[in-house]
């Protein structure tokens, strides 16, 4: 016979967790998906809340015009980078000309009309080496999405509208992202 003591054998409970997700947990984990999607700091999201909160509108759906209508997301849905960290980069590194005007701040808010074309006498040097990103734009040029254009043989993307969000490709539950912030502000 063994020495050790006989256990009866655990029925685990795999269908469901044993414990149940908290509303704030829940809110969270929205806020989260957020901050992490766009690449923003707590302090920076918890602004775009406080402007969304005044502006008029429905809170969550004006938090995600704002968001989505930053130069480095645009970036990104055009093409132009591969990830939104990428065109963060292209930004800051002074590659990237607004209405014929430099800008080098990530976080700029395009309008409607706004022209966005890449910097320098020779583009196909950036072109060259954003290589793998101009092919898939190439590959996926029908995923634009409708609120933007971008001609590839001029190097320009041209915003056309402000994103509605039903038109948004992320799946976030903007009103418990306000929830979570109305109980910190």
């Amino acid at each position: 016979t063994s020495k050790r003591p006989k256990y009866k054998k655990r029925v685990h409970r795999s269908s469901r967790p044993w414990w149940k997700k908290s509303q704030c947990l829940v809110c969270l984990q929205e806020k989260q998906k957020i901050r992490f999607h766009y690449g923003l700091t707590e302090r920076q999201l918890r602004q775009y809340v406080h402007i969304a909160k005044n502006a008029q509108g429905s809170t969550g759906q004006v938090l995600l015009q704002l968001l989505e209508m930053r130069l480095d997301n645009i970036l990104f849905r055009l093409g132009i980078a591969r990830t939104i960290p990428g065109a963060r980069q292209l930004v800051n590194h002074r590659h990237i000309l607004v209405n014929h005007h430099i800008v080098d701040i990530p976080s700029y808010r395009c309008k409607p009309q706004d022209i966005i074309t890449l910097k320098g006498k020779d583009p196909e040097r950036l072109r060259i080496r954003m290589k793998k990103s101009w092919g898939q734009l190439w590959k996926n040029r029908n995923r634009v999405p409708h609120y933007l254009t971008f001609n590839l043989s001029q190097n320009k993307g041209i915003v056309n509208k402000i994103i509605d969000t039903k038109d948004l490709q992320l799946k976030i539950k903007e009103m418990l992202v306000i929830e979570y912030y109305s109980r910190r502000i």
